[in-house]
């Protein structure tokens, strides 16, 4: 049978201060809408129907390429209303599951089983309890502890606000009770709006039995109204990854002090200290590494390589045994083999440095292939665009490359060339050749500013 999903995304979230769209607000780094679309998509024979409002056009932007059915509310004038615009989209005697794009955490697994309870006579509703219900609508129940209703706060009296158990929003019914309940919503309330909520009644009083399911964490089901609530939330997300980088075989200095903005893999004994980012995809290796204050994007760490402090690695392949850092800048399309070592105030751009290379400190390596065992001594530049064109630099294995040199690409530096310190290199060295371009010294005595 068909899944139709409906997310409804159409709302300005005004507490957010912000003239983004509130679903397009990040928890670890994606849009909070993706993080369900991410999640919704694991369903088998699914269609995605995402509706639209107050900055729909950024929404679109944001989810191009993805197989999602927009659908705009002109007037936001409640859930009810909201879903009644994908009414003419649903397929006939499909299962229907109503999602929100403010409520990122909420995992695959809840979804499947609140589809799997829906039937010609069953649908199913997402509820929690919670030690402060304030501000949600109470599931109420009757004597044999079947949900007949759900009241919101606004229209609740104080019997109906003790009630600890909430809706979250989350239910899953089929298409035909859809089509017949919802055009009967009113907005006779004190919000003046159609409840997608007063289906339940309308449920109960066809004798229609409502299933409940319930999360694991409250903040599976957890949506976010303001900054608060979104950092409140990104933390305790930030928690759940860490537990299991540490189940996985990793150490962290401080669980607390960990941000992952993407997918985390880790080997065996890797350590990782604290306010380190990774972001995107990321894999380390058995016994990497990281120190602290470092930014991890998009790359591959191989076994043994230690990252020393306040580095950034970005798009990179790094090798076995790799010695990065401090305060060293690995930019997209690196690669270091085996062993290389990019040091302190070193910048590498499309480049490959060569198993057991050495550039220690200061220096800026772009558009270069580096072979194996070169030495590359502090303040060194290879000077790879001209204004208009970038150019290769190519080092063969074991040269040596003095001190502040300016290799002037494209140049070609041969197996164990030495380069002079001090020099600029325009023309290209044989091997075992020595290159020296320096100014002669000149000294004048008594001379005058």
């Amino acid at each position: 049978m068909v899944t139709d999903v409906v997310i409804l995304a159409a709302g300005q979230g005004t507490r957010m201060r912000s003239d983004k769209p509130k679903v397009l607000h990040a928890i670890a780094g994606k849009p909070m809408v993706q993080h369900v679309l991410d999640q919704a998509q694991q369903l088998e024979n699914c269609r995605i129907h995402l509706v639209v409002g107050h900055g729909g056009d950024r929404v679109r932007e944001a989810l191009k390429g993805q197989d999602i059915n927009f659908v705009v509310q002109h007037e936001q004038l409640g859930t009810g209303h909201a879903v009644a615009q994908t009414l003419p989209d649903l397929n006939v005697d499909s299962k229907v599951l109503i999602l929100y794009g403010d409520v990122p955490l909420a995992p695959f697994s809840l979804f499947s089983t609140l589809i799997e309870q829906v039937s010609g006579s069953a649908m199913s509703l997402m509820t929690v309890h919670l030690d402060n219900p304030t501000g949600y609508g109470r599931i109420v129940r009757n004597h044999d502890d079947q949900v007949t209703a759900i009241v919101e706060q606004k229209d609740a009296n104080a019997e109906q606000l003790a009630i600890s158990e909430i809706n979250t929003g989350i239910m899953a019914v089929s298409q035909r009770h859809l089509a017949d309940w919802l055009p009967k919503l009113s907005s006779d309330n004190a919000q003046g709006e159609y409840y997608l909520t007063d289906v339940i009644a309308m449920a109960s009083e066809s004798g229609i039995a409502i299933q409940t399911v319930q999360p694991e964490h409250e903040q599976q089901v957890q949506g976010v109204n303001n900054r608060q609530q979104q950092a409140e939330l990104e933390r305790w997300y930030q928690g759940q990854l860490a537990e299991q980088l540490m189940v996985d075989g990793a150490s962290l200095a401080d669980p607390s002090r960990i941000d992952i903005r993407g997918n985390l893999t880790v080997g065996r004994d890797c350590f990782i200290d604290v306010n380190t980012i990774f972001e995107g995809d990321v894999t380390l290796a058995d016994g990497v590494e990281i120190g602290p204050n470092c930014v991890v994007k998009n790359s591959n760490l191989g076994a043994g390589t230690k990252v020393e402090a306040n580095s950034v690695i970005d798009g990179a392949q790094i090798a076995e045994n790799c010695a990065i850092g401090p305060f060293a800048r690995i930019r997209p399309a690196s690669e270091l083999k085996a062993g290389a070592k990019v040091g302190n105030f070193v910048e590498t751009k499309k480049s490959v440095i060569g198993a057991g290379a050495k550039i220690n400190h200061l220096t800026y390596i772009g558009d270069a292939d580096i072979g194996a065992k070169v030495n590359v001594g502090a303040g060194t530049i290879t000077c790879n665009y001209d204004g208009v064109n970038k150019f290769k630099t190519v080092i063969g294995d074991g040269a040596f490359i003095g001190s502040n040199s300016s290799l002037v690409a494209p140049v070609t530096i041969g197996v164990n060339a030495v380069v002079g310190a001090g020099s600029t290199i325009s023309k290209d060295v044989e091997a075992n050749a020595l290159a020296v371009g320096r100014g002669k010294q000149v000294i004048k005595t008594g001379w005058k500013k």
